[in-house]
């Protein structure tokens, strides 16, 4: 059983920066992407970024091309989330997903495991 802890969440000003981490434990050979979502309150979860565990194709949400960055570390069963620029709008709650299925990679609906998430609040 795979399990995912994300970590590096924290309170930053706009236009600061942050990294998220998320650490798989367990049998990842499965894994298909590795996604970034986030939710704020009252809102709909929503897709950040996704990266192919086998390859280096990634894609992000239009709201954060050019701002956020995913990367992953297979050696270290490691997903990072590079965030630059911040918006007070990005605060909320930002999860580490995992699909073992192709396609639907911005569907939070498709994902087959979660982390526990972890906060991150931007401050105006």
């Amino acid at each position: 059983q795979v399990q995912l802890v994300e970590s590096g969440g924290g309170l930053v000003q706009a236009g600061g920066s942050l990294r998220l981490s998320c650490a798989a434990s367990g049998r990842t050979f499965s894994t298909f992407y590795m996604g970034w979502f986030r939710q704020a309150p009252g809102k709909e979860r929503e897709f950040v970024a996704a990266i192919r565990w086998s390859g280096d194709s990634t894609y992000y949400a239009a709201s954060v091309k050019g701002r956020f960055t995913i990367s992953k570390d297979n050696a270290k069963n490691t997903v990072y989330l590079q965030m630059n620029s911040l918006k007070p709008e990005g605060t909320a709650v930002y999860y580490c997903a995992a699909r073992t299925g192709s396609g639907y990679y911005s569907d939070y609906r498709r994902y087959d495991l979660w982390g526990q998430g972890t906060q991150v609040t931007v401050s105006s």
